[in-house]
């Protein structure tokens, strides 16, 4: 018995070992996204993984970390899903790549096909017909706003749609055009200089709602709001973009779905296009297999519920989180409006890695396992098991909102749980639970001081319990001394 815990205590130490030497060698070498660098390798830990196996990462050492944020979102099935890696392994052995300008292959044909099968779609509108893909979620936010921009121009008759509308507190990515159209200062401060200047409606968030008013009427006032703006700049925007339901990086803040409907009904009315930004939202993570569907149906009129934007912007868990991949859906009429014979009305937008075999062969893949497992009914399973266990957080003291759509939940912690109140950003309360968290192996990435749960689909009992006790544990121990 003495050899044998001797034995493991060696193995630890060189496991150990190895985790600090892959953190040494990291720190020396790498620039990490969305980052202060000097905040490493001890305000805020680095964490090296060797591997990951369904809803866990596996270290260098050995120590398992449940990953409770699907890797920025963008896993869906596990890690190292065996039919996705089989998939790019069968396809790698076939093509590779090729160049999509004047080329095509079988899975990007393929993958086009059915998206567009499963696209959203609302009564007495054109679908969605056309696919350009692009190489992640930022480019393919450009890709939407280039194309709303240029449809116009080529119309000709409509010489002042320069402007686009955008939601406050919404975020579209990180390259310039993606950045104008968002509103997070922390990440558009800086760059201001460099971005568009778009036009700011008030967000619909639920979380900002005036007392004894419910989600709906919020939802409403914002609507209300948009139809004043538009009403002020007449024939000037060419088109408004937002994230149906969850604005995530602006915190997980969420809206009622009447407000998808009556943007719909306003874009309509004035002549503007509809660019949903589904990349984080879609493919089942709010509940349906796009965040569109949930839109209300109009009481006065009747119909099915839903609605379909003119540009959808897909990407992240589009892969099932394998490989960088992004899709902007569009009209016909929107296609059509670039064809001509002078090569200036043409949409001449491009990235190296365009439809990607690989890639588009690991989305192939993922749209198969929705099929196969029935993938949104456990989904909905899930989500009710998360909603029960995020409840007793409700009755925590510096809780000041539980709220849920779908697969994502999120708790936004003030001090002593009173909106008007926000814990001092010095204090890094969000920082505090993330490292409490990671102690005990669950990686929980917070957005400032909102904690939330966005976990891979495979997540089982004992994982969702682990993640209700962690938060619990680690909300307590970044708050003890923080009021």
């Amino acid at each position: 018995m003495r050899k044998k815990a001797h034995d493991a205590s060696i193995l630890n130490d060189a496991a150990s070992s190895e985790a600090a030497n892959w953190r040494s060698r990291d720190l020396a070498v790498l620039w990490h996204p969305c980052t202060q660098m000097r905040e490493h390798p001890d305000t805020l830990p680095l964490l090296p993984v060797a591997r990951g196996e369904g809803a866990w990462l596996v270290g260098h050492d050995g120590q398992r970390t449940l990953d409770a944020v699907s890797s920025w979102w963008t896993n869906l099935f596990g890690h190292a899903e065996p039919r996705i890696a089989e998939a790019i392994a069968r396809q790698a052995r076939t093509l590779e790549q090729v160049i999509l300008a004047g080329c095509s292959h079988p899975p990007a044909v393929e993958l086009a096909e059915r998206l567009l099968a499963i696209a959203p779609r609302q009564d007495g509108r054109e679908p969605l017909a056309k696919v350009f893909y692009a190489d992640n979620g930022s480019a393919g936010v450009e890709v939407a706003l280039k194309m709303a921009f240029h449809w116009f121009r080529n119309r000709g008759d409509e010489p002042r749609r320069t402007k686009f509308v955008a939601l406050q507190n919404g975020y579209h990515g990180e390259t310039i055009g993606a950045l104008s159209v968002s509103d997070i200062p922390l990440y558009r401060r800086i760059y201001a200089p460099l971005l568009l200047e778009p036009l700011f409606a008030p967000s619909p968030d639920a979380y900002a709602a005036r007392d004894g008013q419910d989600a709906a009427a919020c939802a409403e006032d914002a609507a209300d709001a948009l139809a004043r703006l538009l009403d002020d700049h007449p024939g000037e925007v060419c088109a408004l973009i937002l994230e149906p339901r969850v604005q995530c990086a602006g915190g997980m803040r969420m809206h009622h779905a009447v407000y998808l409907r009556r943007v719909r009904e306003l874009c309509d009315v004035h002549g503007v296009l509809m660019i949903a930004d589904e990349i984080a939202v879609g493919f089942g993570r709010t509940g349906t297999m796009f965040a569109c569907e949930q839109a209300p149906a109009d009481a006065r009129i009747g119909g099915r519920g839903g609605i379909q934007p003119d540009l959808l912007c897909l990407s992240k868990g589009i892969t099932g989180g394998f490989l960088p991949l992004c899709a902007v859906l569009a009209t016909q009429s929107i296609y059509d409006g670039f064809l001509d014979d002078s090569r200036e009305r043409a949409f001449l937008h491009s990235h190296s890695y365009t439809g990607n075999p690989l890639a588009c062969a690991a989305a192939l893949a993922s749209l198969d396992i929705f099929e196969s497992d029935n993938v949104l009914a456990r989904n909905r399973d899930t989500a009710a098991k998360m909603a029960k266990l995020a409840a007793p957080l409700t009755d925590h003291r510096h809780v000041a909102d539980v709220r849920q759509a779908g697969m994502i939940v999120a708790f936004e912690l003030t001090r002593d749980g009173n909106r008007s109140t926000p814990f001092d950003p010095s204090l890094r309360v969000g920082l505090r639970a993330y490292r409490a968290a990671l102690e005990r192996g669950v990686l929980l990435r917070p957005l400032g001081d909102i904690l939330y749960w966005m976990p891979p689909y495979c997540i089982d009992d004992e994982q969702l319990a682990l993640l209700a006790e962690t938060t619990r544990a680690a909300i307590e121990a970044a708050t003890a001394d923080a009021g």
